[in-house]
């Protein structure tokens, strides 16, 4: 449950042509900050270009304590609240909901992701109606500065990169206050308990517990 087919429905982004690209969803990182300004050019009236590579859609709500730093791409209906860190390079879609001094770098967040209260998230992807719970954060630096692998079971995966965050399948449910470390992979539909320290691939349908005891949902 590692490619980008496996993880995500892309007909809930904007980036479904950029995804397509790829086999594995972390070959995308890279190029985030180019596509976006390339998309930006794209987009239909209903997105205004508050300024330089910023476009923010019509209905979306942004709190004027916010910071959206370039390039970002705010969706139809999101809410961008009080003292949200937007850095820039991400790609937030419709419905979507980034609370309360939430960080991004380098990001895509599908349709309907909600990241509400004190989460950070960098060079990472989170799929279709996934959820951070309260101050939960994606580790997208190992402690030595080596380049991240993503560990499964049977295979791992060297990514190349010194950077790399999480990739969230669709619906994954993300508990409060757990940290996912750099290159870890959870797929569709899957739940983490909350102050959970989490690393490699999780299957889908799966329960992350306490202690990375992963089973398999009833």
């Amino acid at each position: 449950m590692v490619t980008i087919h496996d993880l995500y429905d892309l007909n809930h982004t904007l980036a479904k042509s950029y995804l397509e690209q790829f086999v594995y969803p972390w070959e995308a990182l890279k190029g985030i900050k180019e596509f976006i300004i390339q998309l930006g050019q794209t987009l239909p009236e209903d997105y205004v270009e508050i300024k330089e590579h910023v476009w923010v859609h019509k209905t979306a709500n942004i709190f004027e304590s916010a910071y959206l730093g370039a390039p970002c791409i705010i969706g139809a209906n999101t809410e961008v609240r009080h003292c949200a860190f937007i850095r820039g390079s991400a790609l937030i879609g419709d419905n979507c909901v980034v609370g309360n001094s939430v960080e991004l770098k380098n990001v895509i967040l599908f349709d309907n992701v909600q990241t509400p209260h004190y989460n950070y998230v960098g060079d990472s992807i989170l799929g279709y109606k996934s959820h951070m719970g309260a101050g939960s954060i994606t580790s997208n630096v190992k402690s030595d500065k080596t380049l991240v692998v993503v560990h499964g079971k049977d295979k791992q995966y060297e990514t190349g990169l010194k950077k790399f965050g999480a990739m969230l399948g669709d619906y994954v449910e993300v508990g409060c206050n757990s940290v996912l470390n750099p290159g870890t992979v959870i797929g569709p539909h899957s739940n983490v308990y909350p102050v959970s320290c989490v690393r490699g691939i999780i299957p889908a349908n799966s329960i992350v517990k306490t202690g990375m005891n992963v089973v398999e949902k009833n």
